[in-house]
């Protein structure tokens, strides 16, 4: 009987979960709406004897909602931003922000907001982490008009309890000549404290399963790993 823990601060946010069994909120399980997907990448979920959503990859130790504001699938959207090859080598970059909770790096990304596109997700959260709002905009639409899905699966996040959990879909938009996103001045904003352009190889270190997913980058690209 691991112990119960949802953060206070999530409590009447416009954006979180009531707590389940409160009057007027009746989540449609295993099912998307306009609103909110509460579909999961991982197939149907199941739950415990009080109704609560369970983790399908299994117990975490603490149940509750946590850090996460929905019960069930959490969803967020990352981009593996990539620059074009620096050596003979095919070593590719790729755009990595800070955060603030664990300082560890990480795919520019984030929680898709209600009823938004997974593109629109990735373009805000882009401009938020890595331009801190700044950057060409036509640069920026003419880069994000074209993408290639690369990771659609559950995260093994630290932030992830019994009764939810971060599932995410990745993209890899390329710059293979350096002149769009390249070309761009980066500057940390939001929720990152540090954001760089960094090579991409085997013995990266990043938060959570970030480096699993760039590494479906790389081999799609044929890249040095």
């Amino acid at each position: 009987m691991p112990p119960i823990y949802t953060a206070s601060h999530i409590g009447g946010q416009p954006w979180a979960d009531p707590n389940i069994g409160a009057p007027f909120f009746q989540p449609r399980w295993n099912f998307q709406n306009c609103d909110v997907n509460q579909l999961s990448h991982m197939g149907k979920y199941q739950f415990d004897p009080s109704g609560y959503p369970l983790n399908p990859i299994g117990r975490t130790e603490l149940r509750g909602r946590g850090l996460l504001g929905r019960w069930g699938p959490n969803h967020a959207a990352g981009g593996a931003i990539i620059k074009h090859s620096v050596s003979e080598k095919n070593i590719l970059q790729m755009i990595t922000i800070q955060r603030h909770d664990n300082r560890m790096w990480a795919i520019p990304g984030g929680m898709v907001g209600p009823g938004e596109k997974i593109s629109t997700t990735l373009k805000r959260q882009f401009i938020e982490e890595a331009l801190n709002s700044s950057g060409s905009q036509a640069t920026i639409e003419e880069f994000f008009a074209t993408d290639s899905e690369v990771y659609k699966s559950y995260v093994d996040d630290p932030r992830n309890t019994d009764n939810a959990w971060i599932e995410t879909v990745a993209y890899n938009f390329h710059d293979e000549t350096g002149t769009k996103v390249g070309a761009l001045q980066l500057s940390d904003g939001d929720d990152a404290m540090n954001v760089k352009w960094c090579d991409i190889d085997g013995n990266m270190l990043m938060h959570a399963n970030h480096v699993t997913i760039v590494e479906h980058v790389a081999k799609r690209l044929k890249a040095h790993w």
